[in-house]
């Protein structure tokens, strides 16, 4: 029988026979999409907690995104198992001394405050809806579709005076305090698993967790920003054929609905952005300042087989290049969406070196492995685990999104659920 990491490892030097990159694309992936929904809840709670009102178009949007990247970021997890029919046991019999098993537990809690949170916000707006398709006549198919869905959302609540949104809006600030602990635990999790690994030199520090935290929340809030300049765009271009719903607002009101918001969301993108770089070479000083034992391989690894992913992808181009981008006077929708692009790839490069990276070294410490990433798919293993498989993931998000944007009024400047 044949050993499926054989397709994408090659050994180097001294490597014990049984050692593989067990982990592959797909592990590397996990992380990086539950950083992300970590990332864009934190911007979403920028107001709905904390109250920033400058942020309260793009905060609406964060929200749904979130929604909508949550229920995709178990699926790396699913795709790499070999049984994962058998995801549903760590709810039948939690187990929290597993670190895996208590992360099923905190993803089904997370994922209830995000959809109550969800339906407070927009109750309002589901019960105008179903209120208004309910006594038209003629109804086309979309719109009974659209009237069925809203009514069984509403869950029988139809009650929107003034006492009752007032307590809506309560019960999102309240929901929206407690997801964000919630949110970082969920993706400091990842970070606690590598940390945790005591056998692997260079996933065993302290700082992992909170490595993690701070880097999902520059790649939510970095792909949250760069998916609403894609739905503005495609705002701007339907305002300017003045097709209905678009033609108020204005193409000048959406413009500069845009740049006001992208240029407050770019300023705490750079403030987030300063604590991970800060958290990542601290680590990095750390480890050489320290020096122990497997720092000889560490430092073959990091200087030497991994130089260009670290030093050049990572922190050049993915850290670096849109740190400078973001500062510089008179900030152009082009020019931050270059530097949003960049920051996304850095985090993915910086979950690829953890993940990759530490499988690379043997545990003879005088040899390497070297993965290659499946690009074409032969069969249904190298699609889960390839490149096919990771670009799966990523778009599926978007996807959902789109569905959910069909429910609740996300992309509409004029309508607001509040």
């Amino acid at each position: 029988m044949t050993v499926l990491e054989e397709a994408w490892t090659v050994k180097e030097l001294f490597v014990y026979p049984n050692e593989y990159i067990y982990w592959s694309i797909q592990i590397v992936m996990y992380p990086f999409m539950t950083g992300l929904v970590a990332g864009a809840f934190v911007l979403s709670s920028l107001y709905h907690l904390f109250g920033i009102r400058q942020l309260k178009e793009i905060a609406r949007f964060s929200l749904v995104f979130s929604f909508a990247l949550l229920m995709v970021a178990p699926l790396p997890l699913l795709f790499h198992l070999l049984k994962p029919e058998r995801n549903f046991y760590i709810f039948m019999t939690p187990h929290f001394s597993s670190a895996i098993a208590a992360f099923g537990v905190v993803l089904f809690v997370y994922g209830s405050i995000v959809a109550s949170e969800l339906w407070f916000l927009y109750r309002k707006h589901l019960v105008e809806t179903s209120s208004k398709l309910k006594n038209q006549l003629n109804k086309t198919p979309a719109e009974k579709i659209r009237y069925g869905v809203s009514t069984v959302l509403t869950l029988g609540a139809f009650d929107i005076s003034e006492a009752t949104l007032r307590q809506d809006e309560r019960a999102v600030k309240i929901l929206a305090g407690v997801g964000v602990p919630i949110a970082c635990f969920l993706h400091g999790y990842a970070g606690f698993i590598f940390g945790s690994v005591k056998a692997n030199a260079l996933w065993m520090t302290p700082l992992m967790p909170v490595i993690f935290i701070m880097s999902a929340v520059v790649s939510g809030v970095a792909l949250c920003m760069l998916t609403y300049i894609m739905a503005m765009e495609i705002k701007k271009i339907m305002a300017s054929r003045k097709r209905p719903p678009f033609e108020h607002p204005t193409l000048e009101e959406i413009r500069g609905e845009e740049k006001y918001e992208i240029g407050i969301t770019s300023k705490y993108l750079l403030f987030f952005m300063i604590f991970s770089l800060s958290l990542e070479l601290l680590d990095l000083v750390f480890r050489g300042y320290t020096a122990v034992k497997s720092w000889d391989i560490l430092r073959s690894v990091i200087y030497g087989k991994d130089f260009i992913n670290i030093f050049l992808l990572q922190y050049t181009l993915g850290n670096l290049f849109p740190f400078i981008l973001l500062l510089i006077p008179r900030l152009t929708i082009r020019r931050v969406v270059g530097a949003l692009v960049l920051v996304i790839f850095g985090v993915f490069m910086m979950r690829w070196n953890v993940v990759i990276g530490g499988q690379s070294f043997s545990l003879t410490f005088s040899g390497y492995m070297h993965y290659h990433l499946p690009l074409i798919p032969r069969d249904l293993n190298t699609f889960k685990e390839g490149l096919t498989g990771a670009l799966f993931i990523l778009g599926l998000p978007f996807v959902l999104f789109w569905v959910l944007s069909r429910i609740f009024p996300v992309f509409d400047l004029k309508e607001s659920p509040r």
